[in-house]
């Protein structure tokens, strides 16, 4: 609640006020706007005139810190305008710490474990969620991590004393990795590091249950813990850093015809099709970062009209000069008309859709531009050594890579180009950054078949490393926000 600014029609106010930021969800603004008449005979009296909505990331993406919306009335149309601001960019804190492990259970029947960890922030509802993982320290059990380095606001969002949850895996290739266990902290607990090494007792539930004498499946010790200010991903997109957002749609045959309930392009009258909820989740939340909301969209792996060549990077608005839809409704109206116009073929080609992002990329490095590229496909990579030869060349560039599985084939090859547990290389070149991040939708599917809570789920996780890794690429090149 703002003060009060009496007598005036233009009021600036200039009370300031907090609000928790997620880039992975969108965070809808009410702003009810009353006249307050102090004079009244009864109590204080307020009359409403109108009120106000917007999305957080318009706020944080609209330009010069300037954002307007009508203010209306159910009863009459617009009676003002609400301008929001928000400040310029500050630093903030960012916390950089080292971990090592000893005596883990042995889980490899070949050797012995490939340890690796994850950090999960708790969440206000009790839920908790991925916020760092560390790489894998292939066949030990005493590991030693590289330090890594991630916001207090990521970890803890500014709660000192909230749960911080670490699970310790055993890598697998297959992706089925071993749980080994467990154990909780806190960040003010970590920060006593500063000082002297934390050793945390690392417990596995179920074999506590099931073992009289079982006292723990090893530990993990805090090596160090040091804290510095730096810049976020709201400062540079404050800062006029603009996200470019490219869709990529797979037109392959494997998707089935698109006319049969069976397909994945199918879209019945009830319901979105596979590909259209995955593009809604992801796409209506990045669009509150993009100032003029045109993004280019392609397909992949048809025949296209009028010579029936096949194609992997032709434009879904059937516009070669100019790919851009306005809007992502307006991508789902050309990708909708591309499924009545195209034949669905193949092969699965990623390389050339992420070159031609990647060439764009390279034009600009400066900090002013950041891009985004959705791949949403259904099954193995064809051109495999092409696309990590792409992604390796992608990785220096001001560019992430987001991959969504449909469907349900095996995605092995997807999890090797999702650089979290073994960096990716190519031809004895390794990526500078992990800017891959790969979820199967199927995993995000609201068992009771409510679409917005599977879309809600699929973009909290599938957006969640975009911040990391604009700010990587900002902190390589030491670029500051403007």
């Amino acid at each position: 609640r703002t003060e009060v600014i009496d007598n005036t029609l233009n009021p600036d106010f200039v009370r300031k006020f907090v609000l928790d930021y997620y880039f992975e969800e969108k965070q809808n603004l009410r702003f009810d706007v009353y006249n307050v008449d102090s004079k009244s005979c009864s109590a204080l009296k307020q009359d409403f005139l109108g009120q106000a909505f917007v999305a957080l990331g318009e706020v944080i993406g609209s330009q010069r810190g300037r954002l307007e919306r009508p203010l209306t009335t159910e009863a009459a149309g617009a009676r003002g305008e609400e301008v929001v601001g928000s400040d310029s960019p500050c630093p903030q804190d960012i916390v950089t710490m080292q971990l090592c492990a000893n005596k883990l259970d042995k889980k490899d029947f070949f050797g012995k474990s490939d340890p690796f960890l994850v950090f999960y922030r708790s969440n206000e509802d009790g839920t908790f969620t991925i916020c760092h993982k560390t790489e894998v320290v292939k066949n030990t059990l005493n590991p030693v991590w590289q330090p890594f380095t991630i916001p207090v606001r990521a970890l803890c969002n500014g709660d000192y004393d909230r749960t911080v949850k670490i699970d310790v895996y055993d890598w697998d290739r297959d992706g089925s990795h071993d749980f080994i266990g467990e154990f909780a902290t806190s960040y003010r607990e970590l920060s006593r590091a500063q000082s002297q090494f934390t050793v945390y007792e690392v417990l596995n539930p179920r074999k506590k249950c099931k073992k009289k004498k079982y006292v723990n499946s090893g530990t993990v010790t805090l090596l160090s813990f040091s804290v510095e200010s730096e810049f976020t991903f709201v400062d540079y997109i404050r800062g006029g850093t603009q996200l470019n957002f490219t869709v990529a749609i797979d037109f392959t045959a494997s998707n089935g015809l698109p006319s049969q309930p069976t397909s994945l392009h199918y879209a019945s009258p009830y319901q979105l099709s596979a590909y259209a909820l995955a593009l809604k989740a992801v796409g209506e939340i990045i669009q509150d970062y993009d100032s003029d909301k045109l993004f280019p969209a392609y397909g992949f792996g048809a025949k296209v009209p009028p010579d029936g060549k096949i194609s992997h990077q032709f434009p879904l608005n059937n516009n070669v000069e100019n790919p851009s839809c306005a809007g992502i409704e307006g991508v789902l109206e050309s990708y909708l008309q591309s499924l009545r116009t195209v034949q669905l073929y193949g092969p699965t080609n990623f390389a050339p859709v992420i070159n031609q992002v990647a060439g764009t990329a390279a034009q600009v490095t400066d900090g002013s531009q950041y891009h985004v590229l959705l791949i949403i496909t259904d099954g193995v990579i064809s051109d495999m050594l092409q696309t990590k030869e792409a992604i390796v060349t992608a990785s220096s560039l001001p560019m992430s890579i987001i991959i969504v599985g449909v469907g349900p084939a095996e995605f092995e090859a997807m999890e090797e180009l999702d650089g979290d547990e073994v960096r990716l290389s190519s031809r004895g070149r390794y990526a500078e950054r992990d800017i891959v991040q790969f979820v199967p939708f199927r995993d995000y599917v609201d068992d009771s078949g409510n679409q917005v809570l599977s879309m809600a789920r699929l973009a909290k996780d599938v957006l969640a490393e975009i911040p990391e890794q604009l700010l990587s690429y900002m902190k390589t090149r030491d670029i500051k926000p403007r």
